[in-house]
């Protein structure tokens, strides 16, 4: 039989992990309350601590530097999870400690079993906490250190929540067609439409918004097996990660394709951007770059020359490490909706060093093969283009 999990620190959530499961009991499913604390727990958990933490490091519970301990218990619960089968849904409770330890295990349950955390963090940056899963993050509105009028009803609609969705989960379903991974910005759109306007019945396109969390989830159903292609078109994460942009994916971007054999047909979509949030937030020394206010919100800055000759070899050594075959685009009339002729962010030059930089760094072979277009990224010919690699890779 599958049960609810509830999770948190017993040392200082006792009563409010207690409350939680019989809410959850009351409610007719068959909660299992998980102790990831570091010290004696107030309550009598059904999971004890030290039984997760037989999944850590040696002496984990025996230490006295609390960041230590909430680390290695955070990688003991992620290891416990992934040996468990009656699973039917998390919630967890806690502050910032307790939302680490959580969270670390729930990233590890697959997309799609219910995941609830209530936490005092949860209206802040919860990006370290989801990373690229699906857990819903429920605000604590006053502090978990006791009930009180208002953590009760939170608890409570928590207990509702995991029960109603534990009680009809929705999964992944099996593949019935190939998943196919695409990446897409606004100034890209046009070509992912007509894209996934020819991939249409085929195969099963899914998209990705690259800023930076799609270019991460992407990869990740890659490395699960969930998507057997890409159709990389947008590698504008790249920018952010090299330049201090707001939006980047991290070093690991394009690092499945050495993982796993996947079929890749790449381009340099919105490689002559980065990102940053409103003016005041770009960093001072790049005050005399050339800016485009996309809105009120965000700002992009144009990629120099050198900055384009950066990019394309650190793309170019990512492909040299490509276990699949790579058809790789290069769009000769511009990347972008801004550089295209009479655009703001037209500048051929700087197209030229990264299209350079990416053709000289990359080791071509006949799995592994360069493509210069005489169009524009957004031209129905790009895309028709891109479509003919596909199917040479897949086919």
């Amino acid at each position: 039989m599958k049960r609810i999990y509830v999770v948190g620190t017993a040392d200082t959530k006792g009563e409010e992990l207690a409350f939680l499961a019989e809410k959850i009991r009351a409610l007719g499913a068959d909660p299992l309350v998980v102790d990831v604390g570091i010290r004696a727990p107030t309550i009598p958990p059904e999971v004890g601590a030290a039984e997760v933490a037989k999944f850590g490091p040696p002496g984990l519970l025996e230490g006295t530097d609390r960041g230590v301990a909430v680390a290695g218990m955070a990688a003991a619960f992620a290891q416990f999870v992934i040996t468990r089968d009656d699973i039917a849904g998390m919630v967890g409770i806690g502050g910032g400690g307790g939302t680490s330890i959580v969270t670390a295990g729930m990233r590890k349950l697959p997309i799609g079993l219910p995941k609830v955390m209530v936490s005092t963090l949860a209206s802040g940056d919860v990006g370290p906490y989801v990373g690229v899963s699906d857990i819903v993050m429920m605000p604590s509105v006053t502090d978990l250190a006791g009930l009180n009028r208002i953590s009760r009803v939170i608890l409570s609609n928590a207990a509702l929540a995991v029960v109603a969705m534990s009680a009809n989960p929705t999964m992944v379903e099996p593949a019935t067609k190939l998943a196919v991974g695409l990446t897409m910005f606004g100034v890209t759109t046009p070509a992912v439409t007509q894209i996934v306007e020819l991939l249409t019945g085929a195969v099963e396109p899914l998209v990705f918004h690259a800023t930076g969390t799609g270019g991460k989830t992407m990869e990740m159903l890659v490395d699960s097996g969930l998507v057997g292609a890409l159709i990389d078109v947008t590698t504008t994460e790249v920018c952010d990660y090299l330049l201090g942009g707001v939006l980047p994916a991290g070093p690991e971007r394009l690092d499945c394709l050495s993982r796993r054999p996947v079929p890749y047909v790449g381009s340099v979509g919105a490689c002559d951007m980065v990102n940053f949030w409103a003016p005041e937030t770009v960093p001072p020394h790049y005050a005399d770059r050339l800016f485009y206010a996309h809105n009120a919100n965000v700002t992009l800055m144009r990629t120099s020359a050198d900055e384009c000759r950066a990019i394309g070899e650190w793309i170019g050594g990512k492909l040299n490490a490509a276990v699949g075959p790579v058809r790789f685009l290069l769009p000769l009339r511009g990347v972008s909706a801004l550089d295209i002729e009479g655009g703001a962010f037209r500048d051929a030059e700087a197209d030229a060093e990264l299209f350079e930089a990416i053709e000289r760094t990359v080791q071509w072979t006949g799995d592994r093969q360069l493509i210069r277009l005489d169009c524009h990224i957004n031209d129905p010919s790009f895309a028709e283009a891109a479509m003919r690699a596909f199917h040479e890779i897949t086919s």
